[in-house]
Parts: C-alpha cells; sequence; structure tokens
C-alpha cells in the first residue's frame, strides 16, 4: 500500500467513524460498531419516500461502518438488523475501506 493510502486507512477511524466526531456506537447485527448516519441524505430520501397505495411507505437510511468492523460487503437484498430493526440491504459500496450501505424498510 502507498503511503496515502496508509493516511486514509488510519484517518478512517481516527477522523471519519471517530466517536467524538462524526460518529455513534449501534448495534449492527447484534455487535456494537461505530456508525455514521447520514442524516442529510435520510432526510432528502424521506422527502422523495415512495408512497404506497396501501399506506406503506419505504424507510431509508444511508449507513456508513468500518469495514475491517463490519466483515464482508453485505449483498444486494440480504437482510441487517440496525438498532433493532431489520432492513434489507438496497445498496452496498466499499468506498476504500468504509462501507455506504443503504437500507430499507416498509413502515406504515
Amino acid at each position: 500500500m502507498s503511503a496515502f493510502k496508509d493516511i486514509i486507512a488510519t484517518d478512517i477511524h481516527r477522523t471519519f467513524l471517530n466517536l467524538d466526531e462524526f460518529s455513534d456506537i449501534h448495534m449492527v447485527n447484534g455487535k456494537q460498531m461505530l456508525v455514521q448516519v447520514d442524516e442529510n441524505e435520510q432526510i432528502e430520501r424521506e422527502k422523495r419516500f415512495n408512497q404506497n397505495m396501501d399506506g406503506l411507505y419505504t424507510n431509508q437510511k444511508l449507513i456508513y461502518v468500518a469495514a475491517d468492523e463490519y466483515g464482508p460487503l453485505p449483498k444486494q437484498g440480504s437482510m441487517i438488523t440496525f438498532d433493532g430493526r431489520k432492513y434489507m440491504v438496497a445498496d452496498a459500496i466499499n468506498e476504500g475501506g468504509v462501507y455506504s450501505i443503504t437500507l430499507e424498510a416498509n413502515r406504515a
């Protein structure tokens, strides 16, 4: 790995997923880990939520977790338990050691 990539890898925990800066502790699949929930994106998505005829809508969350803490990248369509609620993985991307995971659930 290059020196720059080493610095970026260190910054994942020191800055981006730091409890004192951007992240909070959440339960993901029964394991406590540092997670950054993208509240701004969540608000924008809720403005555009998919309203169904039966009164249900799709609730989405965008979370970021460290790849080394989470494990293998979750597959689209798999289920994740986040803070005691079940969500389906709508999308998951490895962004250089940080997973960007879009979670989706139907809510009434």
